[in-house]
């Protein structure tokens, strides 16, 4: 049965690195197909993930939200393939797309959406935003199986959890929590952090690998970093 999991968090505690990753380690565990959601028009996801691919070889999730009904064909038209993996589509918003790009989306067009690409793929893995204003996060935070919530070692992620306790004590039962490490973590008060959340699942360290693919615009490439897969690795057999 194919499974949505939603990975959410405050604005810059790793959701996208650490949802991209967790989507291309189950696919490299169950050799199933697998959607890579962002639905962020803040920062389109296409842009940094694919940062050296033409324009005209991306595509946007906008087009196929634009239709009056979504078919398979119309999902399976916007996906961004990679070569060395067969099964695997990118689904976001271009460079240059932002919120007054397209119509906004109604609820009964994001549900048919979810039930489209659960239909095309075992697994949908959704890198929510951090504005809970936005329908598609909340829908797939509301609607998924397994909700994985980053959290990082600052008080801007206490923040954001304190104000948004009540959209996720609905999700107790679903939600993983997760520690990410940033280079910029490495002298903060870690352990108190995790005192603080409590039930803290998994802790992603720091990985240097990861911050040069984001640099070098390759984050669609596997990660070498053992240590940092081996984290995501365990989050990824939890939500199996």
């Amino acid at each position: 049965m194919s499974k949505i999991i939603a990975v959410c968090g405050s604005p810059e505690s790793g959701k996208t690195t650490a949802s991209l990753k967790l989507a291309q380690e189950l696919y490299y565990q169950k050799k199933g197909s697998v959607i890579f959601l962002s639905p962020d028009m803040c920062v389109p996801s296409m842009a940094f993930i694919f940062p050296h691919s033409k324009t005209s070889d991306l595509y946007s999730i906008g087009k196929a939200l634009d239709k009056t009904d979504i078919y398979q064909e119309d999902i399976l038209k916007q996906l961004v393939p990679v070569k060395t993996m067969r099964d695997f589509g990118f689904f976001g918003y271009t460079a240059g797309e932002n919120k007054y790009s397209y119509p906004r989306p109604t609820e009964d067009k994001i549900t048919a959406l979810f039930r489209v690409m659960k239909e095309i793929a075992d697994y949908v893995i959704i890198d929510c935003v951090s504005d809970m204003d936005d329908l598609i996060t909340r829908m797939a935070i509301n609607r998924s199986d397994n909700v994985i919530q980053m959290v990082a070692p600052d008080l801007k992620s206490i923040a954001y959890y304190a104000s948004q306790a009540e959209m996720y004590e609905n999700i107790v039962e679903r939600g993983i929590k997760a520690l990410c490490i940033r280079d910029r973590d490495i002298y903060l008060p870690i352990e108190e952090v995790k005192s603080h959340f409590k039930d803290i699942s998994f802790v992603l360290p720091y990985s240097r690998p990861l911050k040069q693919q984001v640099i070098t615009g390759t984050l669609s490439e596997r990660l070498s970093d053992i240590h940092y897969r081996k984290q995501v690795a365990a989050i990824a057999k939890r939500v199996i």
